[in-house]
């Protein structure tokens, strides 16, 4: 059974290392009026949370700005390809929450 139901072709996913920083994500920007949507996480993607923030690829650079000025960039944002889910950015970091 796939899990790409939720998640069709230009659509990016922004994937978190805990439901914590997701959800605190997901409420600040829809706060904002942007369009995204909680869901869970495709299997394929292996996550620690098990949830992702789907988004439209046009809104790619608009939600990464506003992640990364509350310091809530996830673990890293990724489109799903030709049926491959690839990733775009990864968070780089040392700090483990």
């Amino acid at each position: 059974m796939s899990d790409h139901y939720l998640v069709k072709e230009g659509h990016c996913l922004a994937v978190f290392n805990s439901t914590h920083r997701v959800l605190k994500a997901e409420g600040l920007l829809k706060d904002l009026g942007l369009e995204i949507l909680l869901i869970p996480a495709p299997r394929a993607l292996q996550t620690d949370c098990g949830l992702a923030l789907r988004f439209d690829q046009q809104s790619l650079a608009t939600i990464t700005a506003t992640l990364n000025d509350h310091d809530l960039m996830p673990a890293y944002i990724c489109h799903l390809q030709d049926g491959q889910y690839i990733r775009l950015q990864e968070e780089h970091t040392d700090d483990h929450h």
